[in-house]
């Protein structure tokens, strides 16, 4: 189910469902809010033109169009579901590109051409229209039926259009509030709140980042966990597990548990820092903050712990991990002051351990 939170791509997701079934798999059982936003080619377009026009301060978007459909949302000139499976779709969309032309045009970008656009896109909504439903009652149907519900989102708490930090952020709110914002469950129903986290750090896209390793360690974390932006390709940005910046995850969404993946890569390593603290002015404080001049004048505190875990990949019991990786996991708890309740030790679906 892709809830109304969500900015959806057509083409993109069209694309999706095609290569499941490419690989024998059904998708009938997906189910689309009638209102979720579509993001259009102007969207894209737009995206490439501000980053552009940014210049030396460039945010780092992926240039999908995500930011603008969420502005053109909450402008009240964005596209749902409902309206784009129905005749009033053109209507609206040849408004709004004649809008965005004229903001092309005062830029000297390309001019789009809506005949074009629109035409292609009556064809995105006859594929996706069997999709189309309202899932807030559906969900809701589910919750009374005593179905469990998984959520998944995208981003980071730190990624927060309102708890990141800003403006190096995302255009949505991929912190606890957005289930409930993003999907229509009331908080009532939500129960445990597990927060998924790297054994090291990384992260998208520009902004400050303590942590980070401009060096052969985060070029070696970056290789051994593969990091790299799933759709653009991107290479990530990697340094050590910074807990001030966790600790204030876990108090923002109330985390009654931690998911811990890739202790297997940092396990790589000969030695592992640990931040557990920021040098902020000569003040050693476990406070954050995403003001970027409180990040900038800040410095990791470091404590540093014996790597070289080996294969943990089929080791099923925290207890039978190595010492050097219990004693790892035992300080991240510690200054959490959260558990640990999931331990990925390796790629694979199976390679976890469940505390």
């Amino acid at each position: 189910m892709i809830g109304n939170g969500v900015v959806i791509d057509p083409q993109v997701l069209i694309e999706e469902i095609n290569n499941l079934k490419n690989h024998g798999y059904t998708a009938d059982n997906l189910r689309i809010s009638d209102k979720a936003h579509v993001i259009m080619p102007y969207h894209v377009a737009e995206d490439k033109m501000l980053e552009e026009l940014r210049g030396n301060g460039k945010i780092g978007t992926t240039c999908r169009g995500i930011g603008p459909a969420y502005c053109d949302k909450f402008e009240r000139s964005g596209i749902r579901i409902q309206d784009f499976i129905r005749p009033r779709f053109e209507e609206i969309a040849r408004r709004n590109i004649e809008n965005k032309n004229k903001i092309f045009k005062m830029n000297g970008y390309p001019e789009l051409n809506a005949d074009e656009i629109i035409n292609q896109y009556k064809e995105y909504a006859r594929i996706l229209t069997p999709y189309v439903v309202d899932t807030v009652v559906l969900l809701h149907n589910s919750i009374r039926e005593g179905k469990k519900l998984l959520c998944e989102g995208a981003q980071s708490t730190l990624l927060d259009i309102d708890f990141g930090s800003y403006p190096y952020v995302t255009s949505s709110n991929p912190s606890l509030g957005g289930i409930c914002t993003g999907s229509g469950i009331s908080p009532k129903n939500i129960g445990e709140v597990y927060g998924v986290i790297k054994a090291y750090s990384s992260r998208v896209g520009a902004g400050p980042f303590v942590t980070e390793q401009l060096n052969e360690i985060g070029n070696q974390i970056r290789e051994l966990g593969h990091e790299y932006g799933t759709t653009t390709k991107r290479p990530r940005r990697c340094g050590w597990l910074d807990l001030v910046a966790v600790k204030y995850s876990v108090m923002v969404n109330g985390l009654t548990g931690i998911a811990l993946n890739h202790l297997d890569t940092i396990g790589k390593l000969d030695k592992i820092q640990l931040c557990t603290a920021y040098n902020h002015k000569g003040k050693i404080t476990m406070d954050f903050s995403t003001t970027p001049e409180y990040l900038e004048n800040s410095t990791a505190v470091y404590e540093e712990f014996e790597g070289n875990f080996g294969d943990i990949s089929n080791i099923k019991k925290r207890e039978d991990l190595p010492e050097n990786a219990k004693k790892y996991l035992n300080r991240i708890e510690e200054v959490l002051e959260c558990p640990i309740k999931f331990i990925g030790t390796g790629a694979g679906r199976e390679n976890l351990i469940v505390c």
